[in-house]
Protein backbone atom coordinates (compact mmCIF):
# COMPACT_ATOMS: atom_id res chain seq x y z
CA UNK A 1 0.00 0.00 0.00
CA UNK A 2 1.34 3.48 -1.05
CA UNK A 3 -0.08 6.66 -0.04
CA UNK A 4 0.99 9.91 -1.15
CA UNK A 5 -0.32 13.40 -0.55
CA UNK A 6 -2.93 14.16 -2.58
CA UNK A 7 -2.74 10.43 -4.39
CA UNK A 8 -3.85 7.18 -3.40
CA UNK A 9 -2.12 3.65 -4.86
CA UNK A 10 -3.89 0.75 -3.03
CA UNK A 11 -2.59 -2.85 -3.58
CA UNK A 12 -4.74 -4.20 -0.72
CA UNK A 13 -7.52 -2.85 1.64
CA UNK A 14 -6.54 0.09 4.14
CA UNK A 15 -7.21 -1.54 7.55
CA UNK A 16 -7.14 0.83 10.65
CA UNK A 17 -8.92 1.83 13.84
CA UNK A 18 -10.53 5.12 13.11
CA UNK A 19 -11.66 6.91 9.15
CA UNK A 20 -12.01 10.25 9.37
CA UNK A 21 -13.82 11.24 5.92
CA UNK A 22 -15.48 14.19 3.74
CA UNK A 23 -13.17 16.87 6.23
CA UNK A 24 -10.65 19.68 5.72
CA UNK A 25 -7.19 19.19 6.83
CA UNK A 26 -4.63 21.65 8.16
CA UNK A 27 -2.26 22.27 9.32
CA UNK A 28 0.20 20.24 7.12
CA UNK A 29 3.88 19.72 6.83
CA UNK A 30 3.72 22.75 4.32
CA UNK A 31 2.12 24.91 6.29
CA UNK A 32 0.53 26.63 3.01
CA UNK A 33 -0.76 23.71 2.30
CA UNK A 34 -4.87 23.19 2.78
CA UNK A 35 -6.70 20.28 2.07
CA UNK A 36 -10.38 21.17 1.44
CA UNK A 37 -12.17 18.13 0.89
CA UNK A 38 -10.36 14.84 2.54
CA UNK A 39 -9.83 12.08 4.92
CA UNK A 40 -7.40 10.36 7.96
CA UNK A 41 -7.13 7.23 9.14
CA UNK A 42 -5.78 6.74 12.42
CA UNK A 43 -4.51 3.03 13.54
CA UNK A 44 -3.14 2.11 17.25
CA UNK A 45 -1.73 5.44 18.28
CA UNK A 46 -0.40 6.91 15.43
CA UNK A 47 -1.78 8.61 12.03
CA UNK A 48 -1.72 5.83 9.78
CA UNK A 49 -2.26 8.08 6.65
CA UNK A 50 -4.16 11.09 5.10
CA UNK A 51 -5.01 12.29 1.60
CA UNK A 52 -7.16 14.42 -0.20
CA UNK A 53 -10.58 13.43 -2.04
CA UNK A 54 -12.16 9.94 -0.93
CA UNK A 55 -10.56 7.54 1.05
CA UNK A 56 -9.17 4.25 0.09
CA UNK A 57 -11.06 0.86 0.18
CA UNK A 58 -10.99 0.64 3.67
CA UNK A 59 -12.13 -2.01 7.19
CA UNK A 60 -12.19 1.28 9.78
CA UNK A 61 -13.21 -0.87 13.24
CA UNK A 62 -15.04 3.47 13.54
CA UNK A 63 -16.19 5.45 10.83
CA UNK A 64 -16.72 9.14 11.15
CA UNK A 65 -18.28 12.06 9.12
CA UNK A 66 -16.49 15.13 8.66
CA UNK A 67 -19.03 16.55 6.21
CA UNK A 68 -18.69 20.70 7.18
CA UNK A 69 -15.88 19.98 9.65
CA UNK A 70 -11.77 20.76 9.96
CA UNK A 71 -9.51 18.30 11.54
CA UNK A 72 -6.25 20.20 13.15
CA UNK A 73 -3.63 18.92 15.29
CA UNK A 74 -4.37 19.17 18.91
CA UNK A 75 -3.78 22.60 20.48
CA UNK A 76 -0.41 22.48 22.61
CA UNK A 77 -0.49 24.68 25.97
CA UNK A 78 2.88 24.89 26.83
CA UNK A 79 2.60 26.89 30.29
CA UNK A 80 0.33 26.46 32.57
CA UNK A 81 -0.48 25.34 36.42
CA UNK A 82 -3.51 22.97 35.79
CA UNK A 83 -4.39 22.67 39.94
CA UNK A 84 -5.24 27.01 40.20
CA UNK A 85 -8.43 26.47 37.99
CA UNK A 86 -9.83 25.81 41.97
CA UNK A 87 -8.53 29.47 42.61
CA UNK A 88 -10.33 31.21 39.28
CA UNK A 89 -11.65 34.67 40.17
CA UNK A 90 -9.59 34.10 44.00
CA UNK A 91 -7.46 37.28 43.22
CA UNK A 92 -8.26 39.54 40.42
CA UNK A 93 -7.21 43.01 39.01
CA UNK A 94 -4.19 43.00 41.16
CA UNK A 95 -0.54 43.59 40.18
CA UNK A 96 1.84 39.89 40.02
CA UNK A 97 4.02 40.72 43.17
CA UNK A 98 0.98 41.71 45.79
CA UNK A 99 -1.41 38.59 43.68
CA UNK A 100 1.22 35.84 44.50
CA UNK A 101 2.65 37.24 47.87
CA UNK A 102 -0.43 38.59 49.19
CA UNK A 103 -2.88 36.16 48.36
CA UNK A 104 -1.98 33.48 45.73
CA UNK A 105 0.93 32.02 48.20
CA UNK A 106 -1.25 31.96 51.32
CA UNK A 107 -3.91 30.28 50.21
CA UNK A 108 -1.99 27.34 48.72
CA UNK A 109 -0.43 27.40 51.93
CA UNK A 110 -3.56 26.92 53.07
CA UNK A 111 -5.33 24.78 50.76
CA UNK A 112 -3.36 23.25 48.54
CA UNK A 113 -3.09 19.10 48.99
CA UNK A 114 -2.59 16.48 46.74
CA UNK A 115 -6.78 15.90 46.61
CA UNK A 116 -6.70 19.15 45.73
CA UNK A 117 -4.23 18.80 43.03
CA UNK A 118 -5.79 15.88 42.07
CA UNK A 119 -9.86 17.50 41.55
CA UNK A 120 -8.44 21.03 39.89
CA UNK A 121 -6.21 19.13 37.47
CA UNK A 122 -9.38 17.08 36.49
CA UNK A 123 -11.20 19.81 36.03
CA UNK A 124 -8.25 21.56 34.32
CA UNK A 125 -8.11 18.56 31.96
CA UNK A 126 -11.97 18.60 31.33
CA UNK A 127 -11.95 22.27 30.17
CA UNK A 128 -9.27 21.61 28.15
CA UNK A 129 -10.18 18.95 26.09
CA UNK A 130 -13.54 20.63 25.48
CA UNK A 131 -11.53 23.78 23.92
CA UNK A 132 -9.12 21.26 21.76
CA UNK A 133 -6.44 21.11 23.53
CA UNK A 134 -4.20 18.05 23.51
CA UNK A 135 -0.87 18.37 25.36
CA UNK A 136 0.37 20.44 27.99
CA UNK A 137 3.06 21.78 30.24
CA UNK A 138 2.56 21.89 33.75
CA UNK A 139 4.15 22.96 36.99
CA UNK A 140 2.98 22.04 40.45
CA UNK A 141 3.00 20.75 44.21
CA UNK A 142 1.98 17.42 44.29
CA UNK A 143 2.80 16.93 40.78
CA UNK A 144 2.64 12.78 41.07
CA UNK A 145 -1.61 14.09 41.64
CA UNK A 146 -1.56 15.95 38.68
CA UNK A 147 -0.46 13.08 37.04
CA UNK A 148 -2.08 10.71 37.99
CA UNK A 149 -5.26 13.33 36.90
CA UNK A 150 -3.63 13.75 33.52
CA UNK A 151 -3.34 9.90 32.46
CA UNK A 152 -7.38 9.14 33.45
CA UNK A 153 -8.18 12.15 31.09
CA UNK A 154 -6.45 10.58 28.51
CA UNK A 155 -4.42 13.73 27.99
CA UNK A 156 -0.40 14.01 26.92
CA UNK A 157 1.66 15.81 29.40
CA UNK A 158 5.26 17.43 30.55
CA UNK A 159 4.07 17.47 34.27
CA UNK A 160 7.02 19.32 36.12
CA UNK A 161 7.56 18.95 40.32
CA UNK A 162 7.24 22.21 41.81
CA UNK A 163 10.37 23.60 44.11
CA UNK A 164 11.18 26.92 45.79
CA UNK A 165 13.64 27.81 48.33
CA UNK A 166 10.99 27.74 51.10
CA UNK A 167 8.42 25.15 52.38
CA UNK A 168 6.04 24.17 49.90
CA UNK A 169 2.08 22.33 50.20
CA UNK A 170 3.77 19.05 49.69
CA UNK A 171 7.18 20.04 51.56
CA UNK A 172 8.48 21.42 54.43
CA UNK A 173 12.28 22.65 53.27
CA UNK A 174 13.96 22.42 49.74
CA UNK A 175 15.97 19.19 50.51
CA UNK A 176 12.69 17.26 51.17
CA UNK A 177 11.21 18.51 47.61
CA UNK A 178 14.56 17.33 45.89
CA UNK A 179 13.98 14.07 47.45
CA UNK A 180 9.97 13.97 46.10
CA UNK A 181 11.12 15.42 42.71
CA UNK A 182 13.53 12.34 42.26
CA UNK A 183 10.66 9.86 43.21
CA UNK A 184 8.55 11.77 41.03
CA UNK A 185 10.68 11.34 37.80
CA UNK A 186 11.42 7.69 38.77
CA UNK A 187 7.77 7.09 39.09
CA UNK A 188 6.84 8.36 35.68
CA UNK A 189 10.12 8.07 33.87
CA UNK A 190 8.07 5.07 31.74
CA UNK A 191 4.95 7.12 31.16
CA UNK A 192 4.00 6.81 27.13
CA UNK A 193 1.48 9.95 27.44
CA UNK A 194 3.37 11.66 30.54
CA UNK A 195 6.78 13.14 30.65
CA UNK A 196 8.44 14.02 34.08
CA UNK A 197 10.40 17.96 34.56
CA UNK A 198 10.98 20.28 37.67
CA UNK A 199 9.29 23.74 37.85
CA UNK A 200 11.73 25.92 39.84
CA UNK A 201 9.31 28.57 40.49
CA UNK A 202 11.69 31.75 39.43
CA UNK A 203 15.08 33.24 40.38
CA UNK A 204 13.78 34.99 43.08
CA UNK A 205 12.06 32.14 44.76
CA UNK A 206 14.85 30.11 44.08
CA UNK A 207 18.50 30.58 45.54
CA UNK A 208 21.29 30.19 43.40
CA UNK A 209 22.43 27.13 44.99
CA UNK A 210 19.07 25.45 44.75
CA UNK A 211 19.08 26.43 40.83
CA UNK A 212 22.58 24.78 40.30
CA UNK A 213 21.27 21.52 42.15
CA UNK A 214 17.61 21.57 39.90
CA UNK A 215 19.96 22.14 36.80
CA UNK A 216 22.16 19.11 37.98
CA UNK A 217 19.36 17.10 39.29
CA UNK A 218 17.71 18.17 35.49
CA UNK A 219 20.86 16.83 33.36
CA UNK A 220 21.35 13.76 35.18
CA UNK A 221 17.73 12.41 34.44
CA UNK A 222 17.47 13.84 31.38
CA UNK A 223 14.53 15.74 31.78
CA UNK A 224 13.62 19.47 31.14
CA UNK A 225 13.67 22.64 33.88
CA UNK A 226 10.71 25.12 33.67
CA UNK A 227 10.99 28.08 34.97
CA UNK A 228 8.92 32.32 34.89
CA UNK A 229 11.68 34.57 33.83
CA UNK A 230 11.89 38.30 33.51
CA UNK A 231 7.93 38.40 34.06
CA UNK A 232 8.15 41.49 35.53
CA UNK A 233 9.75 44.93 35.89
CA UNK A 234 10.02 44.20 39.64
CA UNK A 235 11.07 40.98 39.22
CA UNK A 236 14.10 42.81 37.34
CA UNK A 237 14.51 45.27 40.06
CA UNK A 238 14.47 42.57 43.02
CA UNK A 239 16.87 40.41 41.26
CA UNK A 240 19.39 43.08 40.23
CA UNK A 241 18.88 44.45 43.92
CA UNK A 242 19.75 40.84 45.28
CA UNK A 243 22.52 39.52 42.90
CA UNK A 244 23.74 42.58 40.87
CA UNK A 245 22.82 40.80 37.67
CA UNK A 246 19.73 40.69 35.82
CA UNK A 247 17.34 37.53 35.62
CA UNK A 248 18.97 36.25 32.25
CA UNK A 249 22.47 37.26 32.85
CA UNK A 250 21.85 35.62 36.48
CA UNK A 251 20.76 32.18 35.16
CA UNK A 252 23.57 32.25 32.32
CA UNK A 253 26.48 32.67 35.11
CA UNK A 254 24.40 30.12 37.07
CA UNK A 255 24.80 27.81 33.61
CA UNK A 256 21.01 27.31 33.75
CA UNK A 257 20.85 28.56 29.91
CA UNK A 258 20.77 25.43 27.58
CA UNK A 259 18.19 23.87 25.46
CA UNK A 260 16.81 21.99 28.47
CA UNK A 261 15.87 25.19 30.12
CA UNK A 262 11.45 25.60 29.48
CA UNK A 263 11.61 29.33 29.89
CA UNK A 264 7.86 30.90 30.82
CA UNK A 265 7.01 34.68 30.15
CA UNK A 266 10.70 36.35 29.44
CA UNK A 267 8.53 39.89 28.76
CA UNK A 268 11.47 42.04 30.06
CA UNK A 269 14.46 41.38 27.59
CA UNK A 270 17.05 43.19 25.81
CA UNK A 271 18.65 42.91 22.86
CA UNK A 272 21.08 41.21 24.23
CA UNK A 273 19.53 38.90 26.44
CA UNK A 274 17.23 37.54 23.21
CA UNK A 275 20.57 36.63 21.59
CA UNK A 276 22.05 35.30 24.58
CA UNK A 277 18.67 32.66 24.60
CA UNK A 278 18.70 32.00 21.23
CA UNK A 279 22.75 31.28 21.29
CA UNK A 280 22.27 28.82 24.34
CA UNK A 281 18.93 27.87 22.77
CA UNK A 282 16.22 28.00 25.29
CA UNK A 283 12.94 27.44 24.70
CA UNK A 284 10.29 30.01 25.88
CA UNK A 285 6.73 30.25 26.40
CA UNK A 286 4.59 33.60 25.58
CA UNK A 287 1.64 33.87 28.11
CA UNK A 288 -0.42 37.22 26.12
CA UNK A 289 -3.41 36.52 28.08
CA UNK A 290 -1.95 36.48 31.74
CA UNK A 291 0.88 39.56 31.12
CA UNK A 292 -2.08 41.24 30.29
CA UNK A 293 -3.88 40.60 33.41
CA UNK A 294 -1.86 41.05 35.84
CA UNK A 295 0.29 44.31 33.45
CA UNK A 296 3.32 42.50 33.43
CA UNK A 297 3.81 43.50 29.75
CA UNK A 298 4.20 42.66 26.38
CA UNK A 299 6.52 39.75 25.32
CA UNK A 300 9.28 40.41 22.52
CA UNK A 301 8.21 37.57 20.64
CA UNK A 302 7.98 38.63 16.76
CA UNK A 303 12.04 39.58 18.03
CA UNK A 304 12.49 35.95 19.67
CA UNK A 305 10.89 34.29 16.48
CA UNK A 306 13.13 36.18 14.20
CA UNK A 307 16.18 34.89 15.59
CA UNK A 308 14.97 31.20 15.35
CA UNK A 309 13.98 30.63 19.38
CA UNK A 310 11.45 27.79 19.98
CA UNK A 311 8.05 29.69 21.15
CA UNK A 312 5.28 28.03 21.92
CA UNK A 313 1.99 29.29 23.83
CA UNK A 314 0.33 29.19 27.00
CA UNK A 315 -2.44 30.02 29.21
CA UNK A 316 -0.46 30.44 32.69
CA UNK A 317 -3.16 29.12 35.66
CA UNK A 318 -6.79 30.01 35.73
CA UNK A 319 -6.01 32.44 38.81
CA UNK A 320 -4.02 34.93 36.67
CA UNK A 321 -6.16 34.47 32.97
CA UNK A 322 -8.69 32.86 33.95
CA UNK A 323 -9.67 30.56 31.19
CA UNK A 324 -7.48 27.15 29.75
CA UNK A 325 -9.22 28.20 25.99
CA UNK A 326 -5.93 28.60 23.96
CA UNK A 327 -8.17 29.28 20.45
CA UNK A 328 -8.68 32.54 22.46
CA UNK A 329 -5.17 32.69 23.51
CA UNK A 330 -4.30 32.58 19.66
CA UNK A 331 -6.39 35.80 19.04
CA UNK A 332 -5.24 37.73 21.73
CA UNK A 333 -1.63 36.58 21.09
CA UNK A 334 -2.26 37.91 17.27
CA UNK A 335 -3.71 41.29 18.51
CA UNK A 336 -1.50 42.03 21.01
CA UNK A 337 1.51 42.39 19.64
CA UNK A 338 -0.20 44.12 16.55
CA UNK A 339 -1.72 47.22 18.98
CA UNK A 340 1.81 47.30 20.86
CA UNK A 341 3.84 47.71 17.57
CA UNK A 342 1.10 49.90 15.77
CA UNK A 343 1.96 47.07 12.93
CA UNK A 344 -0.87 44.94 11.39
CA UNK A 345 1.55 42.83 9.86
CA UNK A 346 2.99 41.38 12.97
CA UNK A 347 2.17 37.80 14.06
CA UNK A 348 -0.50 36.75 11.19
CA UNK A 349 -2.20 33.95 11.72
CA UNK A 350 -0.26 31.60 10.07
CA UNK A 351 2.76 32.56 13.04
CA UNK A 352 0.18 31.95 15.82
CA UNK A 353 -2.00 28.81 14.59
CA UNK A 354 2.75 27.21 14.67
CA UNK A 355 2.88 28.46 17.97
CA UNK A 356 0.11 26.77 19.33
CA UNK A 357 0.94 23.65 17.80
CA UNK A 358 4.13 22.83 16.39
CA UNK A 359 5.22 25.37 18.07
CA UNK A 360 4.23 24.35 21.45
CA UNK A 361 5.94 20.54 20.30
CA UNK A 362 9.22 21.81 19.99
CA UNK A 363 9.33 23.48 23.88
CA UNK A 364 7.91 20.61 25.25
CA UNK A 365 10.28 18.40 23.04
CA UNK A 366 7.31 16.83 21.51
CA UNK A 367 8.14 17.94 17.56
CA UNK A 368 8.39 14.02 16.40
CA UNK A 369 5.54 12.73 17.61
CA UNK A 370 2.89 16.17 17.64
CA UNK A 371 2.03 19.08 16.28
CA UNK A 372 1.38 18.77 12.55
CA UNK A 373 -1.13 15.84 10.81
CA UNK A 374 1.98 13.76 9.30
CA UNK A 375 1.93 9.94 8.96
CA UNK A 376 3.74 8.01 11.33
CA UNK A 377 2.95 10.96 13.91
CA UNK A 378 1.02 9.99 17.39
CA UNK A 379 -3.25 10.47 16.39
CA UNK A 380 -3.32 13.64 18.57
CA UNK A 381 -5.85 15.63 16.26
CA UNK A 382 -9.56 17.22 17.24
CA UNK A 383 -12.04 17.84 15.04
CA UNK A 384 -13.70 21.21 14.52
CA UNK A 385 -17.22 22.08 13.43
CA UNK A 386 -17.16 24.96 10.63
CA UNK A 387 -20.98 25.13 9.99
CA UNK A 388 -21.52 27.89 12.80
CA UNK A 389 -22.47 31.56 11.51
CA UNK A 390 -19.22 33.30 13.35
CA UNK A 391 -16.91 30.70 10.90
CA UNK A 392 -18.98 31.39 7.72
CA UNK A 393 -18.01 32.09 4.59
CA UNK A 394 -14.04 31.27 5.32
CA UNK A 395 -11.93 32.91 2.90
CA UNK A 396 -8.59 31.56 4.69
CA UNK A 397 -9.08 28.76 6.71
CA UNK A 398 -5.60 29.58 8.90
CA UNK A 399 -7.02 33.31 9.84
CA UNK A 400 -10.47 31.95 10.80
CA UNK A 401 -8.64 29.51 13.17
CA UNK A 402 -6.99 32.32 14.95
CA UNK A 403 -9.43 35.29 14.90
CA UNK A 404 -12.76 33.30 14.81
CA UNK A 405 -12.95 30.26 16.46
CA UNK A 406 -13.04 29.29 19.96
CA UNK A 407 -13.01 26.28 22.25
CA UNK A 408 -16.73 25.95 22.00
CA UNK A 409 -16.30 24.78 18.16
CA UNK A 410 -14.58 21.46 18.74
CA UNK A 411 -17.11 18.21 18.33
CA UNK A 412 -14.07 15.62 18.43
CA UNK A 413 -10.76 15.14 19.97
CA UNK A 414 -8.61 12.16 19.57
CA UNK A 415 -5.31 11.95 21.88
CA UNK A 416 -2.45 9.24 21.18
CA UNK A 417 -4.92 7.33 18.83
CA UNK A 418 -8.11 7.29 21.55
CA UNK A 419 -11.55 9.22 21.19
CA UNK A 420 -11.41 11.58 24.21
CA UNK A 421 -14.46 13.66 23.47
CA UNK A 422 -17.07 12.61 20.81
CA UNK A 423 -19.88 15.07 19.77
CA UNK A 424 -18.74 17.17 22.64
CA UNK A 425 -19.41 14.27 25.40
CA UNK A 426 -16.24 13.79 27.41
CA UNK A 427 -15.59 10.04 26.96
CA UNK A 428 -12.42 9.08 29.73
CA UNK A 429 -13.84 11.94 32.41
CA UNK A 430 -17.07 12.38 34.83
CA UNK A 431 -17.67 16.19 34.35
CA UNK A 432 -20.77 15.85 36.81
CA UNK A 433 -18.52 14.17 39.40
CA UNK A 434 -15.65 17.07 38.94
CA UNK A 435 -18.01 19.85 38.71
CA UNK A 436 -19.39 18.96 42.15
CA UNK A 437 -16.34 18.95 43.67
CA UNK A 438 -15.09 22.00 42.00
CA UNK A 439 -18.24 23.78 43.83
CA UNK A 440 -16.98 22.12 47.09
CA UNK A 441 -13.66 23.57 46.88
CA UNK A 442 -15.12 27.12 46.21
CA UNK A 443 -17.84 26.52 49.01
CA UNK A 444 -14.84 25.50 51.24
CA UNK A 445 -12.62 28.03 50.19
CA UNK A 446 -15.17 31.50 50.28
CA UNK A 447 -15.89 30.02 54.07
CA UNK A 448 -12.53 30.65 55.20
CA UNK A 449 -11.62 34.13 53.24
Amino acid sequence: MNFEMGRVVVTEILACDILISDVSLLPLPDPNHFIEKGWLAIQGPEILALGKGDPPACAAKKRMDGAGCLVMPGLINAHLHAPMTLFRGLADDLPLKSWLEEHIFPAEGKWVSGEFVYWGTLLACAEMVRSGTTAFSDGYFFEDQAARAALQSGMRGLAAQGILDFPTPDSPSPAESIQRIKNYIRDYSGSELIKPAIFAHTVYTCSPNLLKECRSLAERHGVPLVTHLSESRSEIEEVMKKYGRRPVDHLENLGLLSSSLIACHCVWLTEEEMDLLARRKVRVVHNPESNMKLASGVAPVPDLLARGVAVGLGTDGCASNNNLDLFQEMDFAAKLHKVHRLDPTVMPSQTVLEMATLGGARVLGMEEEVGSLEAGKKADVIVLELNRPHLQPMYNPVSQLVYSATGADVRDVIIDGKLIMENRKLLTLNEEEILEHAKEWGRKISAKR
